[in-house]
């Protein structure tokens, strides 16, 4: 039971702010530490899918969310040059086209309400697992003592580091820019196009107000890790100007973008002591090419109050939700490493052989290329 049990989460984003609530909801006492002066969220979008979207629904917030974040109705995946569509995929699930700072802000008065204490400015530098709670090092140089400790800290999460060895991630070729820009009267889809070592994503956000924009591209160039990187726009419509002109057009909106470098990961070994464990993230980083960071934050927050909730002893709750979630986010991670390559094929007789079954498939079989990724978007974790 959480009735009255004093819980601290560190780190003030999607899975930290959901698993307070989750637990706050339960009873229990909880304060999270957030390294920022404010609770906020960069301008961008995110894809919420039935998955998240059922835990957003079991924490009470999912019509708060849906009114500034309307249904995807499609996806569709068109060629780069002549934005020809090749594949067309109705979606009769709720898929939601999210603008992160409105989900952040759903959370975050979620938390008010439920009695969640949010510190401000706190930078946990370092955690040490004792038997009973942790040792928290902060950036100021003081210590203090916590009991159970769920950590959401993400890619640079000291939590990580008092469970695991230090790992070195690698860069995978690709960099990613992302802005939005305002909208003209664009359908509430996503649109993928797919080019040569290049694809380009684009959706709408808060009812069609805003357009999403993220572009990944192939190069050897390093960059720096991190969404808060900005770049000249210059850089990214020279890398897409070849693209058809209804992206040249909305290339031209953009203003100032973010550009980071895409590194793989390693799953994080171990996600728990006695009172400590690891969500989102801080256990599991996976690149962007399949919409899963935010959903399986989502995931694990509910999982891990759930085992908290049903499990007397904390050690053994926590041990049961790594259980639960480690191999099917390796699953996720591993599927979202694959899935770059099917977008950025070269031209070539095995692009053409691609594109022409997607094109069969989205005439007379749309279901089959759905339910490569029904294994996903399905999943339950409130049941």
């Amino acid at each position: 039971m959480l009735i009255g049990k004093p819980i601290t989460v560190i780190g003030g984003g999607i899975g930290g702010l959901a698993v307070a609530l989750a637990c706050a909801q339960r009873g229990a006492v909880v304060t999270v530490l957030e390294q920022a002066p404010a609770i906020t969220e960069v301008g961008a979008g995110l894809q919420i899918s039935p998955n998240g979207w059922v835990v957003l629904e079991a924490l009470g917030i999912a019509e708060a969310v849906a009114a500034n974040a309307p249904r995807s109705t499609a996806v569709r995946l068109r060629d780069f040059r002549r934005g020809a569509e090749v594949f067309a995929m109705k979606l009769t699930e709720p898929f939601h086209l999210v603008h992160r700072a409105d989900l952040i802000d759903v959370l975050h008065a979620a938390c008010g309400d439920a009695g969640v204490t949010i510190r401000l400015s706190v930078r946990v530098a370092e955690v040490t697992p004792e038997p009973e709670g942790n040792v928290l090092s902060l950036a100021d140089g003081t210590t203090e003592r916590h009991g159970l400790t769920l950590a959401a800290d993400g890619l640079g999460s000291a939590a990580r580091l008092a469970l695991n060895p230090r790992t070195k991630p690698f860069f995978t070729g690709q960099v990613a820019w992302r802005a939005t820009v305002p909208s003209g009267d664009l359908p509430t889809e996503a649109h993928v196009f797919m080019g040569p070592g290049r694809h380009l994503v684009r959706y709408p956000l808060r009812g069609g107000a805003l357009t999403n924009i993220v572009a990944v591209e192939e190069r050897d160039q390093w960059a720096a890790e991190g969404w808060n990187h900005s770049d000249d726009p210059k850089n990214l419509r020279a890398a897409f100007t070849d693209f058809c002109p209804e992206i040249r057009d909305l290339l031209t909106k953009i203003e100032v973008p973010n550009l980071w470098g895409l590194f793989r990961h390693p799953i994080a070994k171990s996600w728990h002591s006695d009172a400590l464990a690891l969500l989102g993230d801080a256990a599991h980083p996976t690149l962007p090419f399949l919409a899963q960071g935010a959903n399986l934050a989502l995931e694990d927050a509910y999982t891990v109050v759930r085992c908290l909730t049903h499990e007397a002893e904390t050690s053994t709750a926590l041990a049961q939700y790594q259980a639960l979630r480690k191999p099917r986010a390796a699953r996720v991670v591993e599927a979202a490493n694959d899935n770059a390559a099917n977008y950025h094929l070269r031209p070539g007789p095995l692009r053409f052989a691609a594109h022409s079954a997607l094109r069969l498939a989205s005439r007379y079989a749309p279901h089959v290329v759905a339910n490569r990724y029904r294994w996903i978007h399905t999943h339950d974790v409130t049941h």
